[in-house]
């Protein structure tokens, strides 16, 4: 199981990279998808699964790892100097995971990004070899606002796994109840949630945006491919009239590199 994500595919958004860096990016998103399947789809004891994933990790910063995903993780550590707190974090999140059903509101929401989200943004300034305090303060929000356009388009896969990422606060506001999530087609009212969770995703990443302008070469390429990446979805929720239920929503390929152009042109 260990192994499980080291053949995931990487974003478009990488492929242009030179060879090296792509390597990086391509051990850190094996390690964040195996982490992620074993809080999601792992069978039997999920936490134990965690711990020796932790374990694992351990032995990346301490000795020798006994997996090949996490060999190769730890020569992407050793040659970007990756610290352990972000690597640590997306397991902590999927802990989380296994007994935090939902949130309140919108700030635990994204308090739980912090740890699921935005590390892997974290991970990314490091490879390129710009993690600066400034940088990061930007990224966050825009890792943030990517974890949180990926859970409206998963609105009822995470539903029939026992949990709901839109915040109840929210739900109420728009007198959305759990049982409109059950359903094969989204009302009205779970519309005008997703409708505004878009806008602060949205919002999150206009916030995050100025980290673009801030980097240069192919560290600039490849932040401006996420959140084009991240715009594209939004487009896309946005001309489905957010009808998350009723239909599976993809972001349109052709417009997610033509707001890539668009942030690599403004961003000079």
């Amino acid at each position: 199981m260990l192994d499980q994500a080291a053949s995931e595919n990487l974003p478009v958004a990488a492929r242009v990279l030179p060879r090296a860096v792509r390597g990086h990016l391509v051990s850190i998103h094996g390690y964040c998808r195996l982490v992620d399947d074993l809080g999601d789809e792992a069978s039997g004891d999920r936490l134990s699964l965690l711990d020796a994933a932790e374990r694992e990790l351990g032995r990346v910063y301490d000795g020798t790892p006994r997996s090949p995903a996490f060999l190769a993780l730890q020569e992407t550590v050793r040659a970007c100097g990756i610290p352990r707190e972000p690597l640590q974090d997306l397991i902590s999140a999927n802990r989380m995971d296994q007994h935090q059903r939902d949130y309140a509101d919108f700030a635990a929401l994204t308090s739980y990004c912090a740890l699921s989200a935005n590390p892997v943004g974290r991970l990314v300034l490091h490879v390129f070899g710009v993690a600066t305090d400034e940088n990061i303060a930007l990224s966050d929000p825009i890792c943030t606002a990517l974890q949180l356009l990926e859970r409206l388009l998963d609105v009822s896969e995470d539903y029939h796994r026992g949990r709901v990422y839109l915040p109840r606060q929210d739900m109420r506001l728009f007198g959305c109840t759990t049982l409109d999530l059950a359903c094969y087609r989204t009302s009205p009212a779970a519309r005008a949630v997703v409708e505004y969770e878009t806008a602060r995703a949205d919002q999150l990443l206009t916030a995050g945006s100025p980290l673009i302008g801030r980097l240069r070469g192919f560290a600039r390429i490849a932040v401006a491919g996420y959140v084009a990446g991240g715009r594209a979805t939004a487009a896309a929720l946005r001309r489905n009239d957010f009808d998350v239920l009723g239909q599976e929503i993809k972001p349109s390929r052709t417009g997610a590199l033509t707001q890539w152009a668009q942030l690599l042109v403004r961003s000079r």
